[in-house]
């Protein structure tokens, strides 16, 4: 028989797996099944790890959801990644599926903030369950009757459609933003905020106007525009050619958006932050490309995707999601400075 004749090799199975090890096919199942604590010691879960290691055995998922009445797949629909904060979000949702034998498949918004066509239609009897971003939950309305848990990510809490949720505390990230730029003496504000109308945006919105409310002598303009680079520069130019005092601060509601108004501020003659201080939110890569570096509120991405799958994970085996929201914290960078001397802020 010549080399190109050759037999492919068998691929090994949990009987060569406990053949090898010594052990039962029962123990095997429950150590590579994760479900061996309490039942198996702790040396013989290493040894069968070990052996089916050595091995190259891999558990057949396919026959186990058949078994299980389970795909091991999770649905994650989130807007375009183009967006780097969802591209971080899958790769930590992912991660962490990995680990438990699930599999995540993508479903990005075709515009990037928008509807998204119904996912559902061919992919229901193929799915688990589905984790969403509220920036993508227009896409969810096809999944009404398609009894499929649903973990929200960065949606409102009054909501009681979802199995779970996974937040971050976005109002406070707003509160470090201003209180930063109130202690270096701001008082004239700008807002420039997201035109996508969802619930995380209209907290950021919430908890500016709630600090700067609560300080005498404090205003604030807000103008929207569309999550894109482009967009930001030109609603701050136009804001910035209104007659009357002029922003000192400019609170961007990502830091696309941030990019943007640095952008106009070039354009416009004005330097940042010595005459215009400008912050982000996110800290996507672009926050410390742009020159200054930006001022900004950094957002755990892979966390929001970890606890999103761990979420899934509780309530197709029963169990409560891990309650609370995420932390998130300012990062101050060289776009903030004090108010330009005579400018009344």
């Amino acid at each position: 028989m010549t080399s190109a004749q050759q037999p492919v090799p068998a691929r090994p199975t949990s009987r060569d797996v406990a053949r090898a090890a010594g052990v039962s096919q029962a123990t095997v199942s429950l150590v590579l099944g994760g479900k061996w604590p309490g039942r198996v010691s702790e040396s013989t879960a290493q040894r069968v790890r070990d052996t089916a290691s050595g091995l190259g055995y891999r558990p057949n998922l396919a026959a186990r959801s058949l078994r299980l009445g389970r795909t091991r797949t999770a649905l994650l629909v989130v807007p375009a990644l183009t967006n780097e904060f969802f591209a971080r979000v899958y790769a930590g949702a992912a991660a962490l599926a990995a680990e438990h034998d699930f599999g995540v498949v993508l479903y990005p918004s075709p515009d990037g903030t928008g509807p998204a066509r119904d996912p559902f239609a061919s992919a229901r009897a193929a799915l688990d369950g589905v984790i969403a971003s509220s920036m993508a939950a227009h896409a969810l309305e096809a999944l009404h009757g398609a009894d499929l848990p649903l973990v929200m990510l960065d949606s409102d809490p009054s909501d009681a459609g979802p199995a779970a949720r996974v937040n971050l505390d976005i109002a406070d990230g707003m509160r470090q933003v201003t209180n930063h730029l109130l202690s270096l003496g701001h008082r004239r504000f700008l807002h420039l905020a997201s035109a996508v109308d969802t619930w995380t945006f209209a907290v950021r919105a919430g908890a500016l106007h709630e600090a700067l409310d609560a300080v005498e002598g404090a205003a604030v303009r807000t103008v929207r525009a569309a999550l894109d680079v482009r967009a930001g520069r030109e609603a701050v130019e136009r804001a910035l050619a209104v007659a009357g005092e002029r922003p000192t601060a400019i609170v961007c509601d990502d830091d696309i958006l941030a990019a943007g108004a640095c952008k106009a501020a070039r354009r416009l003659g004005l330097r940042v932050p010595d005459e215009l201080s400008v912050t982000g939110f996110d800290d996507l890569a672009l926050a410390s490309a742009l020159e200054p570096e930006l001022t900004t509120v950094r957002l755990p991405a892979e966390r929001v995707g970890e606890r999103g799958m761990e979420a899934l994970l509780a309530v197709l085996d029963g169990r409560p999601a891990e309650p609370g929201g995420l932390p998130v914290r300012l990062v101050v960078r060289g776009s903030t400075a004090p108010p330009p001397a005579g400018t009344g802020a």
